[in-house]
């Protein structure tokens, strides 16, 4: 993490001239610095060194911004700027974020907090930042055009609030927002709880993250920003697996993770081993009574939710969208299903053309995860990822909850892969199998036919023509 001033010179006294114009109402001297995160690493958490106290978050593949109090108002600078995020190892793309970063930095408050938000345009064109779920006055909403004029290329606007309620919540524009946001412009916003709330649990873990996705061709750089379902690369903070750091968490600690899913569908977020609560959304803490026990759940488009449990199951436990192609990296969905095709003799008399031709799909997918396929520069294998016992085979939106009982309080780092007690895997069982009990139990049926047909019947199709009088 760094920290760098924007201007210098000339330029800096003609930004500071706009600066001042449109911050002159809270008459303030200067901007407070903007902090540039570079690293596609999960950071610490950031604890508070001023204003008042909390529990903080951890942001997924990403960091909490931090801020400055002026006379008693928490103050953050977020320039929007076109920015380059790595994916995933070896996989870049070009979008557009806030202070270096895609998705931009976690901001935490704290409820009751007054708040004050300079943002730098410095994208190719204007933008304006909504917050999403929070109660504010209309003028500070964010939508351009409709509660205040666009911020202008080179200008930087400031918002001002109070945070009135506590939850999980999002910030994204609200000026050309197809191409913004399909451009990856977004970021997380929890407000902590000032006092303890009835509905809200301590817990000794909290992780937060986006769902978004993007079209990008293979070998190319920049998100499609015309398309409206068919993506190819679904992400998690804009990683993907094997990208997408773990989750690192004690023995019996409760866990809360906040979802907020800004692509453009839904994502039923499925958790192995553990049983979860939704304990709330960006409508708020959830009563206890609508709390019921879950394994998966569907977070839809523009919506928020907490999940939260008890991790009491040491293990390496896979964590996931249940849309199994969401759990894939960059693929062709054009390509025809080849399950069952007998390439016999084909293969070396179309290898004589084409020297680089390789079977596909003739027995599934698997084969995709190991096969070494060259794949143009700055491509994701669509089926990645290496465990313990072999390939995973998954991509996309994928992780993996660490839980062990070594962990100590506030140690987030990865413990490698879960050794398992003896007796305690699955194995090969190379004996003869016994016939299963139910078939024993098994009849003939208990009303046998008293005229059994004497030929078979075959359903004759007719191709309608026409209505048919329907």
């Amino acid at each position: 993490m760094n920290r760098r001033h924007f201007f210098s010179g000339a330029a800096a006294t003609a930004m500071g001239a706009v600066a001042a114009a449109s911050v002159s109402r809270v008459a303030l001297a200067a901007l407070p610095e903007p902090v540039v995160q570079n690293s596609a690493a999960t950071m610490p958490p950031l604890v508070p060194a001023s204003g008042r106290p909390y529990n903080p978050v951890v942001t997924l593949n990403g960091w909490t911004l931090p801020w400055r109090m002026n006379q008693g108002v928490k103050e953050f600078h977020l320039v929007a700027e076109p920015v380059v995020r790595e994916m995933a190892p070896g996989f870049k793309a070009n979008m557009w974020g806030y202070n270096g970063q895609s998705p931009g930095p976690t901001i935490e408050v704290v409820e009751g907090d007054r708040v004050r938000i300079f943002v730098t345009n410095q994208l190719p064109e204007h933008t304006s930042i909504h917050w999403h779920g929070q109660r504010l006055p209309n003028g500070m909403d964010g939508v351009s055009g409709l509660n205040q004029a666009a911020i202008p290329v080179g200008k930087t606007f400031v918002y001002e609030f109070v945070a009135r309620r506590p939850g999980t919540f999002m910030y994204h524009p609200h000026a050309d927002e197809m191409t913004q946001m399909a451009m990856g412009m977004m970021g997380f916003w929890v407000t902590h709880p000032k006092v303890r709330n009835p509905l809200i649990r301590e817990v000794d873990r909290d992780f937060c993250f986006l769902l978004s996705a993007y079209d990008i061709d293979p070998g190319s750089l920049t998100p499609k920003i015309m398309t409206m379902l068919d993506f190819n690369i679904w992400s998690w903070n804009s990683r993907v697996f094997p990208g997408i750091d773990t989750l690192n968490v004690r023995h019996n600690d409760r866990v809360r993770i906040r979802v907020g899913n800004l692509t453009m569908t839904n994502h039923p977020i499925h958790l192995h081993g553990h049983e979860f609560e939704v304990s709330g959304s960006d409508g708020g803490p959830w009563p206890l009574a609508a709390r019921v026990p879950e394994v998966t759940t569907d977070i839809g488009v523009g919506q928020m939710r907490q999940l939260e449990f008890v991790a009491d199951e040491e293990g390496d436990w896979a964590f996931h969208c249940h849309k199994s192609h969401h759990t894939m990296n960059a693929m062709g969905h054009s390509v025809p299903t080849m399950i069952g095709v007998d390439h016999r003799g084909l293969v070396g008399k179309l290898q004589r053309a084409m020297p680089d031709y390789m079977v596909m799909g003739e027995r599934g997918m698997a084969d995709m995860g190991a096969m070494e396929m060259p794949l143009p520069d700055n491509t994701a294998p669509m089926m990645t990822g290496t465990g313990p016992y072999g390939g995973v085979e998954m991509g996309g939106m994928f992780s993996i909850l660490k839980v062990r009982k070594d962990k100590k309080p506030g140690d987030y780092q990865d413990p490698g892969w879960y050794p398992q007690p003896p007796g305690t895997r699955a194995f090969e069982w190379a004996g003869a199998l016994p016939d299963p009990a139910r078939f024993q139990a098994e009849g003939t049926g208990s009303m046998p036919l008293a005229q059994p047909p004497h030929h078979d019947t075959r359903v004759q199709v007719r191709k309608p023509m026409g209505s048919m009088k329907h």
